[in-house]
């Protein structure tokens, strides 16, 4: 049996909705006009901020005759966050440069060099003395929702100003940066991005950066990721002013242990491993505390340490120059020894 969908909709006092034999070619552009007009005045706005990076890396290799150096060449996107030519990207795509140039949306083509970068968050910070450069407005990625439109921008495969947009599919992702730290808060998105998107911007329907995309699943479809723009923000700050991201140390190698049933009921643990200390770096804030190796680390200030992710996490979140309280298990004891975190060396 037929249904007259536009009668249903019309007795339902849907009339507001133009039917097939009633709809204009001016009510056709008004229905595409929502969706494709925030893409379009975004990628207007911000396409001029974004820049193609072409890298090149010194790199190393052993062979039966030695060691052989070479020159490989990369790429990667960016996107200009100050009119003097500060430019945010991924540390991977710029991490050992031996040479960058950028290309610009208008065409000119100029050298740029590292101001500093981040593996711990896979962003990094170049500068560029090219003059009457546009720059992109960031935003607040803790204002993100679940569904939300977004746009990516970048030059992925080398196709210079490539624009896709998709939504925001997931927040609060974590994945693990090029240093083994977990980068958190990580948006998951399935605007598509390719090889060469690295480092562009991803933005929302009101042109305002809200993230650094930075990876993607090989063979999977509409999965990818970028760094939260309050991340970025925070790491540029101190790139440009520093260099670098201090972050705070204790001086210690380890591993995830498990731990007996009877010592986690005996001392009341609320985790049922631990770190396992098996390197204690000499005049480390933990030497200097009096961690031996051996020592199982159960508790940082009273939080569980179940796993290195878990001392990350504390350390990223504690000032440098902190007292902090290490809770250890020593030879079936519970110790708990006090230590001064300082800046990990270089």
């Amino acid at each position: 049996m037929a249904i007259d969908f536009i009668a249903l909709m019309n007795a339902a006092g849907a009339d507001m909705v133009p039917s097939a034999g009633r709809m204009t070619e001016e009510d056709a552009e008004a229905l595409l006009d929502a969706y494709s007009q925030a893409v379009v005045t975004v990628a207007e706005r911000v396409g001029p901020a974004v820049v193609n990076i072409a890298v090149v890396q010194r790199r190393t290799v052993r062979t039966p005759r030695g060691q052989q150096s070479f020159d490989a060449p990369g790429s990667g996107s960016g996107v200009i966050i100050a009119p003097d030519g500060y430019i945010l990207t991924n540390s991977h795509v710029v991490h050992g440069a031996s040479r960058l140039e950028v290309s610009l949306a208008d065409g000119r083509v100029a050298p740029a060099g590292v101001v500093g970068d981040d593996p711990a968050t896979d962003l990094a910070v170049i500068h560029t003395d090219a003059a009457g450069l546009a720059s992109a407005e960031l935003g607040d990625s803790e204002r993100l929702r679940v569904g939300q439109l977004v746009i990516a921008i970048g030059n992925p495969l080398g196709f210079q100003a490539t624009v896709t947009a998709g939504v925001v599919s997931a927040l609060g992702r974590s994945m693990r940066g090029q240093s083994g730290r977990l980068i958190e808060n990580i948006i998951q998105t399935d605007a598509a991005l390719n090889p060469g998107n690295s480092g562009g911007p991803l933005v929302d329907s009101r042109g305002r950066v809200v993230g650094i995309n930075t990876a993607i699943i090989q063979g999977a479809q509409g999965i990818c990721f970028a760094v939260p723009v309050n991340t970025a923000r925070w790491v540029a700050g101190l790139l440009i002013k520093d260099g670098r991201v201090h972050r705070s140390y204790l001086g210690v190698g380890g591993e995830a242990r498990p731990l007996h049933a009877r010592v986690v009921r005996e001392h009341g643990l609320a985790a049922r491993s631990g770190i396992g200390v098996v390197q204690v770096f000499a005049g480390s804030p933990a030497d200097l505390a009096g961690v031996k190796t051996g020592d199982i680390l159960v508790t940082l200030d009273e939080v569980p340490s179940a796993s290195i992710d878990d001392v990350h996490r504390f350390l990223s979140r504690t000032p440098m120059g902190s007292t902090i309280r290490l809770g250890l298990l020593r030879d079936g004891q519970l110790l708990t020894l006090r230590a001064v975190v300082t800046a990990a060396p270089e």
